[in-house]
C-alpha cells in the first residue's frame, strides 16, 4: 500500500474517531479539527451556531458533513428569500466559513430521486437521522463580515491575530 493511500486511510480513521467521541484535536501550532454530530429534529444552522459559539471559533471552515434532513429551507441564488420543503433529503454537500463574528454557508441536498438543490443555508433545516460535522478552525486568523464597497453584501474579511 503506497504511504499516501496508508496517511489518507489513517486520517480518515481518525476523523471518524473524533466524530464519535465529539472531541476536538490539535493538528498543528495553528491549526485544529471538530468534530460532533447534530441528532433527530435539531436545525442544523442553530446546531452549527451554537458549536462555533461555545467553542469560540473566530476562523472556521467546514471540512465535511453527512446527514440528512426533513425539512429544508435553502435560498437559492439571487433571491430574496428561502424556498422551503418537507421530505427525506440526504445531504450532499455543506461548505462554509464560520465565526463568532458571522458565518456562510452552503448546502446541497437531494430527494428520492436524485435530484439536487442548493443555495444558501437558513434556519429551519431539520436534521432526519443525523448530521456528522468536521469542522476546521485555524488559529492566528479572524473572520468577520462587513460590507466592503465590493457588493452591496457584508462579505468576508479577514484578520491576522
Amino acid at each position: 500500500m503506497g504511504t499516501s493511500i496508508l496517511a489518507l486511510i489513517v486520517l480518515t480513521g481518525a476523523v471518524y474517531f473524533f466524530l464519535l467521541m465529539g472531541k476536538s484535536k490539535q493538528i498543528s501550532a495553528n491549526t485544529f479539527t471538530h468534530a460532533f454530530r447534530l441528532k433527530p429534529g435539531e436545525d442544523l444552522l442553530n446546531g452549527i451556531d451554537t458549536f462555533v459559539k461555545a467553542n469560540h471559533i473566530e476562523a472556521g471552515y467546514i471540512i465535511t458533513c453527512a446527514g440528512s434532513l426533513t425539512d429544508y429551507n435553502i435560498r437559492f441564488a439571487n433571491q430574496p428569500c428561502g424556498s422551503t420543503g418537507s421530505g427525506h433529503f440526504e445531504i450532499v454537500s455543506l461548505s462554509g466559513t464560520l465565526s463568532v463574528n458571522g458565518s456562510h454557508i452552503h448546502i446541497s441536498i437531494s430527494d428520492s430521486t436524485g435530484k439536487t438543490i442548493g443555495g444558501h443555508l437558513l434556519k429551519d433545516n431539520l436534521i432526519y437521522t443525523t448530521a456528522e460535522m468536521v469542522i476546521g478552525e485555524q488559529k492566528g486568523l479572524i473572520f468577520t463580515r462587513e460590507k466592503d464597497g465590493t457588493t452591496p453584501w457584508e462579505e468576508l474579511q479577514i484578520i491576522e491575530k
